[in-house]
């Protein structure tokens, strides 16, 4: 067997908690990300994920508890730790004011860096975001997808080890968000850590090497995606939509097909290694659904299962 040498550890909590009067936003959880890895928070909104984004960025004091990155404490020693961090917001906060090019040049003279330096760091970043014919425009001529790739570009230009990215795809369509996971492979290629918060599942799972899912500011689970699916779920999900007002009815009648059944308002999951056999069983009971699907599980599964409740409420 070949010897791996461990990555050092870049992130590290323990019982990290930020608490605003008597609500507890962040309930004392502990993680570690090493370096290189993607490293996914996923959870509901209010779960927790933004804040503790806050917290790792230096931005926000902890309640209690340790934190610290690159060996580093983010309250004491903020200005060392914002030197190897890279932001993007949830909410793209570009300067409209400037053209698309001068956006990254400005926000590169925050870090002091010189424009010896930055005048080909910014051809090379809009180049990666594919924002080269763009470089001219104005911020707001931008579509969405566009402007969430220059934010990215934008984080990337002191060249940081550590990647901060806090619902990087919410409001982008399909392929603006394809787009967007193609950039996103391709600095974990280059060795940069990510740490991402979301509520899709499906960008958690091509995202993510590793994740925890939050819910009320704790962990409920934490593995690959793969590992979590395995644990908390069946090999295949069966959908099927019965009608709003016989959902629950015929859902009752179903129990002891598959290993469990879920019944939300607009259909009936039931969780089984053989979705196509549970199908069979439940039609030879002379049950019609109105439709029926048979697919993979999923992180959303896993999510109901911790949970009991969709992760885009």
């Amino acid at each position: 067997m070949p010897h791996t040498t461990p990555r050092p550890t870049v992130i590290s909590a323990r019982n990290l908690t930020k608490k605003y009067g008597d609500f507890t936003a962040v309930d004392g959880i502990s993680f570690d990300v090493p370096a290189g890895e993607s490293f996914g928070l996923l959870g509901p909104n209010g779960a927790g994920k933004s804040t503790t984004m806050r917290m790792i960025g230096g931005v926000s004091q902890r309640s209690a508890g340790d934190l610290t990155i690159m060996g580093l404490d983010p309250e004491e020693q903020g200005p060392e730790v914002r030197a190897h961090l890279g932001v993007v917001p949830q909410q793209d906060n570009l300067d409209e004011e400037l053209r698309v090019r001068d956006n990254l040049l400005v926000y590169g003279r925050y870090f002091g860096l010189p424009m010896s330096y930055l005048q080909p760091k910014a051809d090379e970043l809009l180049e990666f975001a594919q924002l080269t014919d763009k470089k001219k425009s104005r911020v707001d001529d931008l579509s969405g997808g566009m402007k969430r790739r220059l934010t990215i570009a934008r984080s990337l230009i002191n060249d940081p080890k550590i990647l901060l990215l806090d619902e990087p795809t919410t409001g982008l369509d399909p392929q603006a968000r394809h787009i967007l996971w193609d950039r996103l492979f391709r600095l974990k290629e280059r060795g940069v850590t990510l740490i991402l918060t979301t509520h899709y599942m499906d960008e958690a799972e091509q995202l993510c090497d590793r994740l925890i899912v939050v819910d009320k500011g704790r962990i409920m689970a934490e593995g690959s995606p793969s590992s979590l699916i395995r644990e908390y779920s069946t090999r295949e999900v069966l959908e099927l939509r019965f009608g709003t007002e016989r959902n629950a009815h015929v859902a009752a009648e179903l129990q002891g097909v598959g290993e469990r059944i879920e019944t939300l308002p607009d259909r009936v999951l039931i969780y089984a290694h053989d979705g196509e056999a549970a199908l069979e069983n439940i039609t030879g009971r002379g049950f019609a659904p109105i439709t029926s699907l048979v697919r993979r599980s999923s992180l959303e599964d896993v999510f109901l299962r911790l949970t009991g409740r969709s992760l885009v409420d």
